[in-house]
């Protein structure tokens, strides 16, 4: 597999030239708004016959190519950063260890389905925002545990219950 990334917020500015053979390549394209992706999901899927898996910093519109739908992936901090944060706080970790970010990291990458590796995706759907966030936190707050840096104690039986529950809902009350 070969891996093109890029952060470099100039359109069209990935080179995909037609003389490369990957069999499955990931492209990329990080940058934000969409106006500064450096590829659009349809030049990666066109100039690759459908073999790319895709990611963007931005979200891109499904692409038909040979009459498959390929659902392009969005990689951004929105998959780690909220779960990472929410398992420091319910351990109240004194500290963050690189051990808890590497295990956020893994947190996210187990939540990646066979399945989802069939559509192209490298990430869960961002649909199940929630549910990854609670995954992941409940799996930084156990590292903080076990690395002794948890100053809530004790240590919650159920750290996805416990995510969950400190979740913020946006639900309103209706007053008429």
């Amino acid at each position: 597999m070969c891996a093109c990334m890029s952060t470099l917020s100039q359109p069209k500015s990935f080179v995909l030239t037609p003389t490369v053979d990957l069999q499955k390549p990931l492209i990329m394209a990080l940058s934000n708004p969409t106006s500064q992706a450096e590829c659009t999901a349809e030049e990666a899927y066109t100039w690759s016959e459908g073999r790319a898996i895709f990611a963007s910093g931005s979200p891109f519109d499904p692409f038909e190519y040979d009459g498959k739908v390929f659902v392009p992936g969005q990689a951004n901090n929105a998959y780690i950063f909220p779960g990472f944060g929410l398992g420091v706080i319910m351990s109240g970790a004194i500290r963050v260890h690189d051990d808890m970010l590497l295990t956020a990291s893994e947190a996210l990458a187990a939540q990646v389905t066979e399945e989802h590796f069939k559509k192209g995706l490298i990430y869960p759907p961002f649909s199940d925002i929630r549910k990854i966030s609670a995954n992941i936190a409940a799996k930084v707050a156990a590292k903080a545990y076990e690395l002794g840096l948890a100053s809530h104690l004790p240590h919650p039986e159920d750290l996805v219950k416990c995510a969950e529950s400190c979740m913020y809902s946006p639900v309103y009350r209706s007053y008429r």
